[in-house]
């Protein structure tokens, strides 16, 4: 784990003030302002409901292309534990986190209360289905529901 500065606890206090100022934010062009200051890369044109949560980690590893609509409740992960040298006795905690982008291309559509996992990315004009889990690649213009999210159409 790096080691933490003065400047990166200021940063990170300073990313996370944001994030509680955004729940009370309107319209989507002020909630969009201030995830912008956080440092997520938003495209122009697109809307993000304020209760929609962004990673308060590493908010510069998202990235939202033009015209993007992410609905209510929509959550956007850019960490997670490593699990992959866990084991019997030892705490989940004890493991690294590791971080991946999440990109979520032009025109696509997140519906209410998705999760977005950390290394995916949306196709462009895709529709991600209210509650779904996404832990994949969901191609372009392709609609996306359940947990595990599953394509279960692709648009002509």
């Amino acid at each position: 784990m790096a080691k933490r500065t003065g400047v990166s606890i200021i940063k990170g206090i300073w990313i996370r003030l944001l994030s509680i100022l955004v729940q009370f934010t309107f319209p989507a062009q002020f909630t969009v302002f201030l995830h912008r200051l956080r440092g997520v890369k938003i495209g122009k044109g697109t809307k993000i409901n304020r209760t929609v949560q962004i990673d308060d980690s590493v908010p510069h590893l998202v990235e939202i292309g033009e015209k993007v609509w992410v609905t209510a409740g929509v959550l956007i992960l850019c960490h997670q534990r490593d699990l992959s040298t866990h084991k019997k006795g030892k705490a989940v905690m004890d493991n690294d986190l590791v971080y991946n982008k999440v990109i979520i291309k032009d025109g696509a559509h997140i519906g209410i209360g998705a999760i977005i996992m950390p290394g995916v990315t949306i196709g462009e004009g895709a529709v991600i289905g209210a509650g779904a889990v996404v832990t994949k690649d969901i191609p372009p213009y392709s609609v996306a529901v359940g947990s595990p999210a599953k394509v279960i159409k692709t648009i002509e």
